[in-house]
C-alpha cells in the first residue's frame, strides 16, 4: 500500500467510527488531515478494542498491541506494517508515543468498568484520554501551549462523556462519580469553565495548532444544553439539530476561533 492508500483508509476508519471528528478534520487544512487522520483512526481502534469481546484477557491483548506498536515508534525500532500505524509512525515522536500510550492504559477502565474512585480519578481519565489526543494532534501541527489545550480537551471530553452516558449504561458501566442533577451541573459547570478559561488564553494556540481543536467544536453547545436541563443526560437528549453542527463547524473553520 501507498501512503495515500493508507490515508485513505484511515480517512475511512475515522469517517465510520468517528463521523464527527471526520467532519472537523475535512475542516482543517489538508495537510493537517496527514496527521488527524491516522491519529483519529488510532483513537477510534483503541477505543472499540475494548468493547469488541467479552473477555477482558483478550482486551488486554489487543491493547497491549498498540502499546506495543507505541514502543516499537518511541525507541526508534522498526515499526510493524498496519495501515494505521505506519503513517502514524511518519509523524509522531517520542514524547507524543508516550502520551497516547497513556491514553491505550486509560482504555483498560472500559475492560473492568469499575465505578471511577472519585472525582479526581475521572478528571485522570479524561485528561489522559481527550485531552492527550487533542495535545498529541496539537503539537504535531503547531506551537502550542499545552495547559490550554488539555482544558479545552477536558470540557469536550466530559462533553462526549455525558452524551455517552445512556450506552455505557448499558452496557454495564458505571460513568459518573455522581449522577444526581446536582453532580451532572457541577461537572458540566467544571467543565465549561475551563473551555472558557482555555479560548481566554487562545493567543497562545498558533492557529495551525488550532486545527486540532475544531474536533471539540460542538462542547460549549452540549455543555449548555447540560445546564439548561441536566436530564437531558439520562435522555440522550443532547443532540443539537444537524444544520446548527455543520453551520457551527464551518463558521469556526473560517474564523479559526476554537
Amino acid at each position: 500500500m501507498t501512503q495515500m492508500d493508507d490515508l485513505a483508509a484511515c480517512a475511512g476508519i475515522v469517517q465510520k467510527g468517528d463521523p464527527e471528528r471526520f467532519m472537523a478534520t475535512m475542516a482543517a487544512r489538508p495537510e493537517a488531515r496527514e496527521v488527524l487522520f491516522p491519529l483519529y483512526a488510532f483513537n477510534v481502534e483503541v477505543a472499540r478494542a475494548p468493547w469488541v469481546t467479552q473477555e477482558a484477557m483478550i482486551g488486554e491483548m489487543r491493547l497491549q498491541w498498540w502499546r506495543d506498536a507505541l514502543d516499537e515508534i518511541r525507541e526508534g525500532r522498526t515499526v510493524r506494517r498496519h495501515e494505521v500505524v505506519t503513517p502514524l509512525a511518519g509523524w509522531l515522536d517520542g514524547d507524543g508515543a508516550e502520551a497516547l500510550d497513556g491514553l491505550v492504559e486509560a482504555r483498560r477502565w472500559d475492560l473492568y468498568r469499575d465505578p471511577f474512585e472519585d472525582e479526581a480519578a475521572f478528571a485522570r481519565h479524561m485528561d489522559a484520554t481527550a485531552g492527550s489526543l487533542l495535545w498529541v494532534a496539537a503539537r504535531a501541527l503547531g506551537k502550542a501551549d499545552e495547559a490550554v489545550v488539555r482544558d479545552f480537551g477536558f470540557a469536550v471530553g466530559v462533553a462526549n462523556w455525558l452524551r455517552a452516558i445512556p450506552e455505557l449504561e448499558a452496557r454495564g458501566c458505571y460513568p459518573l462519580v455522581d449522577g444526581r442533577p446536582e453532580g451532572v451541573t457541577a461537572l458540566a459547570e467544571e467543565a465549561l469553565g475551563r473551555l472558557r478559561s482555555a479560548r481566554t488564553q487562545r493567543v497562545r494556540v498558533s492557529r495551525e495548532a488550532g486545527q486540532a481543536l475544531l474536533a471539540g467544536w460542538q462542547a460549549e453547545s452540549i455543555l449548555r444544553r447540560v445546564l439548561d436541563a441536566p436530564g437531558r443526560v439520562a435522555d440522550g437528549a443532547l443532540e443539537g439539530s444537524e444544520f446548527a453542527k455543520k453551520s457551527g463547524l464551518m463558521r469556526r473553520a473560517i474564523t479559526g476561533r476554537w
